[in-house]
């Protein structure tokens, strides 16, 4: 993935925490994404940096997510 890719990412992924947020009020941990220091709009930083702020920031939506979880889902179609 190109650096642009991986910053346009980090923004879409900034956008879902803040959106998460404000609809569910939920707590998403995002300590280990805050101490980073690395937002979308910091391109000056190295696509290693925003590497580690996306799966940082990834973790922290995906295990709220997981706690949120209260009906199961068939994996079958309809």
């Amino acid at each position: 993935m190109k650096k642009q890719e991986l910053i346009h990412l980090h923004g879409l992924l900034a956008e879902v925490s803040n959106q998460c947020a404000e609809w569910n009020n939920c707590q998403i941990d995002l300590e280990e994404y805050e101490s980073r220091g690395i937002r979308p709009t910091s391109i000056h930083k190295s696509k290693t940096d925003h590497k580690a702020a996306v799966f940082a920031l990834a973790g922290g939506i995906t295990t709220n997510m997981r706690g949120d979880e209260q009906e199961v889902v068939a994996p079958t179609a309809d």
